[in-house]
């Protein structure tokens, strides 16, 4: 990665900054951004549209290389003719597919998502489990999906790294790594547990409206003073 040529005098995160001990300008930084971030968003969530923890995992599988308003546009339809995992593990594939059809891979979630009521079904009563292990071996969910699922519909500390969170976790030097576990990994040493929930949608929504993956608004963002601006060129 290289620094932009706005040139803030910041340090990027060391490599790794899995050890024990976190310098402690990492965390001071990580604090300042916390605060910024509070300020900016302090009702900051997820803007996946849901009623119900079933809801919430169906609409997180929809949303894998998808946009949040594509799946909002798509689920109404989805929940009315298949409201919970019952009905849903017994629909026509076809049928699952037209419903979804406007959002991207809606072939293959389609079949992950018959596929994964019927194990929902099979093994837990129907019930989306609050056990991140049992989220993660449904069809179509991986660690991201129950970090969202356990997050906002238990309550449970976890940060979900999508490509927003990558992006500026790399940006603002909270971490180096491409490899989203790593990410996550690298953003609970710097952050209290009782914020990581935030800090996952209020990192999306800044990525969304301020720190662009092409034309991030540097100028515009109140992050300036706090962030070396790295790798502003990429769109990762």
């Amino acid at each position: 990665m290289e620094a932009s040529r706005c040139g803030a005098k910041l340090s990027a995160m060391p490599p790794r900054l899995l050890a024990k001990r976190v310098p402690a300008a990492f965390k001071r930084r990580a604090a300042d951004i916390l605060a910024e971030l509070t300020a900016l968003y302090p009702d900051a969530r997820t803007e996946l549209e849901y009623a119900s923890p079933f809801e919430l995992l169906v609409a997180t599988v929809l949303s894998a290389q998808a946009t949040d308003k594509s799946v909002n546009a798509a689920t109404p339809a989805l929940f009315a003719a298949y409201p919970d995992a019952a009905a849903l593990a017994a629909a026509p594939l076809e049928h699952v597919e037209a419903l979804i059809k406007r959002i991207g891979l809606f072939r293959s979630k389609a079949r992950n998502l018959v596929s994964l009521a019927g194990l929902l079904q099979e093994r837990h009563g129907g019930k989306v489990p609050n056990d991140f292990a049992a989220v993660v071996a449904l069809p179509g969910a991986g660690r991201k999906t129950a970090n969202v699922v356990l997050s906002n519909a238990y309550g449970m500390p976890a940060i979900a790294v999508d490509t927003h969170v990558g992006r500026l976790s790399r940006r603002l030097g909270l971490s180096t790594e491409t490899n989203p576990d790593k990410v996550e990994m690298d953003l609970q040493r710097l952050f209290p547990q009782g914020r990581w929930i935030f800090l996952h949608h209020a990192l999306i929504l800044h990525g969304r409206r301020v720190c662009e993956a092409r034309k991030p608004l540097c100028p515009a963002c109140s992050l300036a003073a706090l962030c070396p601006k790295l790798g502003t060129d990429y769109s990762a």
